[in-house]
């Protein structure tokens, strides 16, 4: 394959990571454990897999620049030429290597949110069209429960943690329905049925709330629309 130089001199496939020549690519987030010590031996492998499925079926991964089971997701990303974002709850690339210990590695761009990491949890979350919950701890939590509350589309993935049984609990425990829950152990399913909701969303009704403080790109005032 002809190979070209970036701008840091490192050779990549002259096809490296192109994005789908449309508008609107659906963006899935990927939330886990930064440290998979005590997911269990297949966590690795669901975490890959998981990332190929989600750049096999023509969508981007998000994940919140960190180590463990995201880092995994998009590596898997990157097996299929997938495209990454990151969220880094450090200001810059420095703050973000050098204090916060995170790395750059599998990541196409890099947002820096400065916000730490309950701040960068809340960006990242709302900026996916849904998440995707592995083996998580706390962080992980936080990012299902803004995902919940925001009523974005959710896939929780069924392994050999406990994050899913604890998360079942939870959701029984709410007393809020919510249909845009799907769980399954096969990161394939689980990646198809995320966007057949996705799609859902997007043909059904989609607000635009009425912000004073804002002003569409023509000058006028944004009035809500259905």
């Amino acid at each position: 394959m002809k190979k070209i130089l970036n701008p840091n001199h490192t050779m990549v496939p002259k096809n490296f990571c192109r994005l789908p020549d449309e508008y609107g690519i659906i963006k899935i987030g990927v939330a886990g454990a930064a440290d998979t010590g005590h997911c269990g031996l297949d966590a690795f492998e669901k975490a890959k897999e998981t990332g190929r499925e989600i750049a096999r079926q023509g969508a981007i991964v998000v994940t919140g620049a960190t180590t463990g089971f995201p880092m995994y997701a998009a590596m898997g990303a990157k097996d299929e030429c997938g495209f990454s974002i990151g969220f880094s709850p450090a200001a810059n690339d420095r703050e973000h290597t050098e204090v916060y210990g995170l790395p750059l590695d599998f990541m196409d761009v890099v947002v820096y949110t400065g916000f730490g990491y309950a701040g960068r949890d809340l960006l990242f979350t709302r900026s996916v069209d849904a998440m995707i919950i592995g083996c998580g701890r706390i962080g992980t939590m936080n990012e299902f429960a803004v995902a919940f509350e925001d009523r974005r589309p959710i896939g929780i993935l069924e392994g050999s943690w406990k994050t899913d049984e604890l998360l079942r609990k939870i959701i029984e425990e709410a007393h809020r329905p919510n249909e845009k829950i799907v769980f399954d152990p096969d990161p394939k399913k689980l990646v198809e049925k995320l966007i057949a909701l996705i799609q859902k969303d997007k043909a059904g009704l989609r607000l635009v709330y009425n912000n004073h403080d804002s002003r569409s790109g023509t000058g006028k005032n944004v009035e809500m629309v259905q």
